[in-house]
């Protein structure tokens, strides 16, 4: 093989190797996180399912998490060690928590949004960038909370406004799913809404024999549609390599 069409066939397979290698790294909670058993376990989470969207070929998603886990519970249990040891140059990190750093009667998860919070993104960030990776800020997905009125009420307070203040502070990419998630729940009112969540009829599933009324987990239907709202944004942020292994 002459040395030219050498130099050629090693940029090339260099090339090949580098798009195959890029990983998607989520760290987040319930919502988020694959569930056991998904043959017969109704429950997915949207991370779960963002591989559908995306050509395994040039995209992979390593889901890291985990149900119960708030920002803080999350790196004192040693699982953002874990995410750490596998960053590679130019792979991304999705974080989105919220739901249960809102847990004040457990000392190990809660986090004052102020501090506590804030300084756990913080961490998330830069760390995530001194290993050449990307971060991508995400807001938590709402819960279903209709009043009596049938308005959807907030449920994360002051959370989602330190998610963007990092986001901005910080220069990070910043997906919304509060707001998405939020505009989709109201499209679709009180009661159509619960098709995106863990609703169930008695003797519906052998996992929940007796029904379930789950309003902030979602059935399969909804972790693929909260997948397809982190994929619109992912598109609103020109995250263009991402956007270029888009199916």
């Amino acid at each position: 093989m002459k040395p030219m069409i050498k130099c050629v066939v090693v940029v090339l397979l260099v090339f090949v190797s580098l798009v195959q290698a890029m990983t998607i790294h989520m760290i987040g909670d319930s919502t988020m996180a694959n569930k056991d058993n998904p043959e017969t376990n109704p429950e997915f989470g949207w991370g779960q399912v963002l591989q559908t969207y995306f050509d395994t070929n040039q995209v992979t998603i390593q889901n890291y998490a985990l149900n119960g886990r708030s920002s803080k519970s999350f790196i004192g249990e040693g699982h953002w060690d874990k995410v750490m040891a596998a960053l590679q140059p130019g792979d991304y990190v999705f974080i989105q928590f919220g739901h249960n750093d809102q847990k004040y009667k457990s000392p190990d998860r809660y986090t004052n949004p102020y501090t506590g919070y804030r300084a756990n993104l913080t961490k998330y960030v830069q760390e995530s960038r001194s290993k050449g990776a990307i971060p991508v800020l995400f807001t938590s997905t709402v819960r279903r909370k209709f009043n009596e009125q049938g308005t959807l009420e907030d449920t994360h307070g002051a959370y989602p406004f330190v998610v963007r203040d990092v986001s901005r502070d910080l220069d990070v990419p910043f997906i919304d799913m509060q707001w998405k998630s939020e505009q989709l729940v109201t499209s679709l009112g009180v009661e159509d809404s619960k098709s995106l969540y863990l609703w169930l009829e008695p003797g519906e599933s052998d996992r929940f024999p007796d029904g379930r009324e789950d309003n902030t987990h979602f059935c399969k239907h909804g972790a693929l549609a909260m997948a397809g709202l982190a994929v619109e944004g992912i598109k609103e942020n020109q995250l263009t390599v991402l956007v270029d292994a888009l199916k």
